[in-house]
Formats: C-alpha cells, structure tokens, sequence
C-alpha cells in the first residue's frame, strides 16, 4: 500500500477519522490492528515475522531487565541473534551463499548448498533496527521494558514508519503510545501540509526524473557519457525526493494524529563535507549506527588508525545494510575513505579555504559532485554497468551527442522544479500553517500541483526495497 496510492488516501482517512473518535485504548488497538493490516497489503504472510520478532524481543527485554552479569548479555545476545538472524536468512542468505559458490568454484569445489527464491519482507531492516535499539536500551538501563504488550507491538508496527522509518527510539515514541492527544486543529493542518509537501517531492520529482533516470540506467552502454552524467545528477535529486518525501509523509500522518517522529533529513545537498552530509542525510540510521556501532567499537576514544579503522567498518557496514550487494558494499566503503581522507587532511595538512561565499559554493559543490559520483555505485544494476557509467562520465571523448525521453522543454521543467524545491528545502524548510486561511491556500495549491504535474505510476519508494 503505497503512500502515493488511492488505497492508501481511504485507509489514511478512514483511520484518521476512527482514531480521533476513540478513547485511549481503543486508539492504541485501532493503530496497531491498521498497521497489521497495512503491512499485509503488501505481502500477509510475512506478517508472521513481525509477529515473531516483537514476541522475542517484548520478552528479552524482562529477561535482560531482571538478570546480573553476564546473563543481561546473553539474552541480550537472544535478542539481536533472532533479529539478525531474519535479516541473514531473508536479506543476505542468497548473496552469502553466491560468493561462498565463487570462491568454491575458484578451487575447482562445487557448493552443494542451492540458492533460495526467498522474497524480501518489505522494510525488514527497518524495523529490526528499531526492535533491536529497545533491547539494547533495556541493556544499557536507559529505557525499562514495556508492560503493555499492544503498546510495545505498536512501537514496532507504527504504520507511518514501518517500512521505511525514521528508526525511532523507544525513548521517544513509547511514552507518546502512552500519551492520550486531545483534537487539535493545528496538528491536523502541520500533518496535511507535510504529507502534501512529501506527495510533492514524490510524485512531482522523484518520479520524474526516474524517468529520465531509468532509460539510462536500464541499458548505459547504448548512452554518451554527457547523457549519464544529467541521469546521474538527476538520480541524486531523485533518491532524496523519493526517501525524503516518504518521510515527509510519515511524519506527517503521524503529526496528524498528535505524535512526533524525529527528523530524518536536513537538506543533505547544501553540505560543506561529507561528515556534514551524513549529519543531515538519513539522521535515524546515521545516528543508530553511531550508536549502537561505532560507539561500541570505541568511537574517538582509541587511535589515530584505529579510528579510521572504525569509520570505514561502520561505513562499510552501512552500505551491507542497504542490500545484499558489492555495489551497496562499494557505495558504504566510499563514504568511508572519503571521510577518513578528510579527517586525515585536517590533521596532517591542515589547509582549509578562507571562510567567504566562494570558498563555500566550492566546498558544498565537491561535496555533492563525491556524493553524486558514489551514487551511481548504488543506482547501477551490477558492478560492471557501474563501472561503465562511470567510465563514460569521466572519460569527455564520450560526451558527443546526447538522448533523452524528455524534450528540451520537459528537460527545463525538471531543472526549474529541482531548483524551486531546494530553494524552498533550504529558505522555507517548514511551511507555517498557523493562519488557517493561508494553509487552505497552500495545502490545495499542493496537491492541484500534484494533480497536473505528477506522475502516477506503481513506482515504489526506493527505501521499500531494503
């Protein structure tokens, strides 16, 4: 059930309406009997997942709570195994076994396991991301375990954030589940403007330039490199309307109902480093991974080395996780050496560019030229199309001509429409909606834009796939 569907606007409205017509409980019920059924809207089978790692978890965390010593870290220990271990078996099995075949093959020893056609639970890593930060929490003694077994399920089943966040904290939303939110006009007007905003960035650009995107993309060796550059830089601003957007909606059907979910993106584009871009890109999984893995490993409180050490492992691991891949591999471990590259300058160099508007423009434009060029690792359909695109793009003699499924006008629209939305993301990054007059005027001029301007396909949101 996309949000970008009929589907989902009857389900969104019919809930919305039931939730504020309930008291507390039977809020708490109607949320997480609509999440069930939000998810099984994709796949009913796989609910039973879910289902399995909420038990798990809800229990492990008593468990964890009541015992000494070394016996927290086991149970514990039963925790994250049970959640990992679906992510192994559904999300890396298969990718496993291949290289483990590959390497077999290499000595002449055929691997007598198969391969699985096990189809990914949608938003698997998501949310046992966010069951896993509740156990670890209950570990480290800064969250008590959850009594209310429907609360906890819902904390995991949240239906705005189940499938592609933001990975919350149990801090945050337990006590909100907790909490009883009284109608109030403007959460209703902050929730409509932010899920039409996100509908804007989905429907009206992402979905546009996957068009262009996708004809390059698909087949890359039939297009000059001037061509796979705009798809390219094209693909940037695509994947941030798309994931950016999804969570604009997120927030926003949640903001409706009264909750507050953390912010997931701060105009990634406009940073001066990539230790800024991940400081604004994905802030949930940024800061999980800070958290519950560089932290662990010893943060910046050991070496020199071994602190770069711990950047590219938790860089590296980063990529893993978006998918079962070397191209998401290769994407995570960039992002590491270019940051440990940086990190080393500034210590061993220490040149930087006098502070003024063109030492600005400089720093954020390599900054997002070393983004957009990682990208392609992570849009490519294998290592070797990846390669090949970015062999035409630094190589000029392949720019002679240019193609596109978009007229020169359509090409302008698409340029003008990436422009307005940065301008906006950047000077305007929350539209007011304290006079009520002037939300009607905005929240309809939204959505007549989307109405004329986007594109309604069954294009899914890019983050559904990890």
């Amino acid at each position: 059930m996309l949000f970008n569907s009929i589907q989902f606007i009857f389900f969104f409205i019919v809930v919305s309406i039931l939730y504020y017509s309930l008291r507390h409980r039977g809020r708490v019920w109607l949320l997480l009997l609509a999440s069930c059924y939000f998810y099984m809207a994709f796949k009913p089978v796989y609910i039973l997942i879910l289902g399995v790692t909420v038990l798990v978890d809800y229990y492990a965390a008593f468990l964890i709570d009541k015992a000494e010593g070394k016996r927290r870290k086991w149970w514990l220990g039963l925790s994250l195994v049970a959640n990992i271990g679906f992510l192994a078996i559904f999300k890396y099995f298969n990718f496993i076994n291949q290289n483990i075949s590959f390497a077999l093959n290499l000595v002449g020893i055929e691997n007598p396991i198969p391969n699985y056609g096990l189809e990914l639970p949608i938003g698997l890593s998501f949310h046992t991301f966010q069951a896993m930060s509740y156990t670890i929490e209950v570990y480290r003694k800064k969250q008590k375990p959850e009594k209310d077994f429907i609360i906890y399920s819902l904390y995991v089943m949240f239906y705005p954030q189940l499938v592609a966040g933001p990975i919350e904290r149990p801090q945050n939303l337990l006590v909100q589940f907790h909490t009883y939110f009284k109608y109030n006009f403007e959460n209703i007007k902050q929730g409509l403007i932010r899920i039409a905003w996100g509908l804007f960035k989905k429907v009206v650009v992402a979905d546009r330039l996957a068009i262009m995107v996708d004809y390059c993309y698909n087949s890359p060796s039939e297009h000059s490199g001037s061509t796979l550059l705009l798809a390219t830089v094209f693909y940037s601003f695509q994947i941030y309307c798309d994931f950016s957007g999804y969570s604009d909606m997120a927030i926003g059907c949640a903001r409706l109902m009264g909750f507050n979910l953390m912010e997931n993106f701060n105009v990634p584009y406009i940073s001066k480093s990539i230790a800024e871009f991940w400081s604004r890109w994905h802030i949930s999984l940024s800061t999980w991974f800070k958290d519950y893995l560089y932290i662990p490993l010893g943060g910046n409180r050991v070496g020199e080395y071994r602190l770069y050490l711990n950047y590219f492992i938790v860089f590296t691991i980063s990529g893993l996780w978006h998918g079962p891949s070397w191209n998401f591999i290769i994407w995570g471990a960039m992002h590491g050496i270019f940051l440990v590259m940086a990190m080393y300058w500034k210590k061993h160099v220490g040149f930087k560019l006098p502070e003024s508007f063109l030492s600005t423009v400089l720093q954020v434009t390599f900054t997002f030229s070393l983004v957009t060029l990682s990208w392609v690792f992570f849009r490519a359909q294998g290592l070797s199309n990846a390669l090949t695109i970015l062999g035409k793009i630094v190589d000029f003699d392949t720019y002679a001509g240019f193609s596109s499924p978009f007229s020169i006008s359509e090409l302008w629209f698409c340029a003008v429409v990436v422009l307005i939305l940065m301008l906006k993301e950047i000077y305007v990054p929350i539209i007011d909606t304290s006079k009520t007059p002037a939300f009607y005027v905005k929240f309809v001029g939204i959505m007549i834009i989307c109405y004329f301007f986007g594109v309604f396909t069954s294009n899914q949101f890019i983050y559904f796939q990890f």
